[in-house]
């Protein structure tokens, strides 16, 4: 059997296909392979038709059908699905040097395994995020390549090409060892996650707050959609707003408030806790779905719990001004925490993350591109050791700006009564971030005092009672014993 494809690719689900003939339309002639056989052949017979696509209908021939080394990119459910097919592709003829590459939502430290497990059978894995949903797949997705870095010469030329583009730049680029493509995907999505939800609640903040109907939120959409804000999220929520059911209604208002997730955020909050990193805004968004899904619950509750009626007064164009810029500041904490995270993991992880491509990957493509990452990418290549977003000059003076109408609108939330979980804790990390001093003092004392858990004393008041960097307990009532606890961190 003659090899003719230059990429291949299994699971042809709707990303899957478009994909398939993304990468078609840039030149490359493409092997697709489905586990339901019925599927590869009405995919040629009908979207494929006239391309550079053939079918397989078994894992031996899409093999076989594909030159050397062979690019065999996977598009299935995460898990155990994956595990199978790698299996099957090693027993169906995959040979040393050749590329096995997942795209789905896998979870990264699945991603490590594997790039362990097929680098002892010199087959080289990559595990690499695709973001931007169908629309992406077929025009132009970011992706996030990371693994085995020997692949990324042969993997290149197709996923720059079929990738998204920013300002003539592809939205792709080499992330980093074994799992760092798959987590820095995760992260994104945990971006995603608090992007959603900070938009959300301004809508809640604009319906119960200021009484405003769709249309009129509509157009406020569409003017931040000419500023700081403008991203895809805001286009599509504006295009949400403005769109009515058959009976002229909003359908929006028909829809059932209790949100969905499939574990990307709950993932990323997780890691972060894993790493004791402070990555406060996307473990609200994830716990605001939670509360969403305690739908029966909230509607019992909502009869027997008492609160404020909102009641608006002022200007309200004025109050708009200070919702965008709450918006915007509440977004830039969300990033430099996300990105905070990403600088954590690539210490604890050994990667070598790169952080001015990862956020050029995230301009274009994906769901939470926006002009916004433009100023990212510029302050990272800047400086790439930059210590934390909110130390470079442009988000320094912008979080500046935005301060009192942010402080205005999370106070008047919560003098309505209306919950601004995301908009609340962005504000509560920047107040802590800038403390110089926090009450942890307090709490190491009260730690020692039940537990003997110790504790250091500042430099300025070192002593030899007290010197400084020791552990020190104190027997705070007289009747406390003078041994103290194991010092750990859990």
């Amino acid at each position: 059997m003659t090899a003719v494809g230059d990429f291949g690719l299994i699971g042809l689900a709707v990303m899957g296909q478009n994909l398939i003939l993304n990468a078609a339309d840039h030149g490359f002639t493409v092997v697709a392979f489905n586990r339901t056989v019925a599927k590869v052949d009405r995919f040629l017979n009908e979207e494929a038709k006239g391309k550079s696509i053939v079918g397989a209908h078994s894992i031996q021939e899409f093999i076989q059908k594909l030159k050397k080394p062979r690019r065999m990119m996977m598009l299935v459910m995460a898990g155990k699905p994956v595990d199978d097919f790698i299996e099957l592709l090693l027993q169906g003829g995959a040979e040393p040097g050749d590329i096995i590459i997942d795209g789905g939502n896998s979870h990264f430290p699945d991603t490590n395994r594997r790039t362990r497990y097929l680098s002892e059978k010199g087959i080289r894995f990559v595990g690499t995020g695709v973001s931007g949903g169908e629309e992406g797949a077929r025009y132009g997705p970011s992706l996030m390549p990371g693994g085995n870095e020997e692949a990324w010469p042969y993997i290149k030329s197709v996923f720059q090409s079929i990738a998204a583009k920013s300002d003539g730049e592809p939205c792709c680029e080499w992330v980093g060892d074994e799992g760092a493509g798959h987590y820095v995907k995760m992260v994104h999505n945990g971006i995603e996650y608090g992007d959603m939800q900070l938009i959300c609640e301004a809508y809640d903040i604009m319906k119960r707050g200021l009484g405003m109907s769709q249309k009129e939120m509509g157009d406020v959409l569409t003017s931040w959609n000419k500023g700081v804000l403008d991203s895809f999220l805001i286009e599509i929520t504006r295009d949400i707003m403005y769109y009515t059911d058959d009976d002229g209604s909003p359908l929006l208002e028909k829809i059932l408030d209790s949100a969905g997730q499939k574990g990307t955020g709950k993932w990323t909050a997780i890691n972060a806790l894993d790493l004791g990193m402070p990555v406060t805004l996307i473990g609200e968004a994830v716990f605001a779905r939670c509360l969403s899904s305690l739908k029966a619950e909230r509607g019992r509750a909502s009869k027997v719990l008492e609160g404020p009626t909102p009641s608006f007064t002022g200007n309200r164009a004025e109050f708009l001004e200070n919702l965008e810029q709450a918006l915007y500041a509440s977004k830039i904490i969300s990033y430099a925490q996300g990105f905070m995270l990403m600088q954590d993991a690539a210490k604890d992880y050994g990667w070598k993350l790169h952080k001015p491509e990862i956020a050029l990957m995230w301009r274009g493509g994906c769901i939470i591109r926006s002009v916004f990452l433009k100023d990212i990418t510029k302050a990272y290549r800047a400086n790439p050791d930059l210590e934390n977003l909110l130390f470079d000059d442009f988000f320094n003076k912008a979080v500046h700006k935005a301060q009192p109408g942010w402080r205005d609108v999370v106070s008047k939330g919560a003098l309505w009564g209306i919950p601004t979980p995301a908009f609340s804790t962005a504000l509560s990390w920047f107040d802590g971030y800038r403390s110089a001093n926090l009450p942890a003092n307090l709490l190491q004392a009260q730690r020692d005092y039940f537990g003997a858990h110790t504790f250091k004393i500042k430099a300025e008041h070192a002593s030899d009672k007290y010197p400084e960097g020791k552990d020190i307990h104190v027997n705070w009532t007289g009747r406390g014993g003078n041994v103290s606890a194991s010092t750990y961190t859990a």
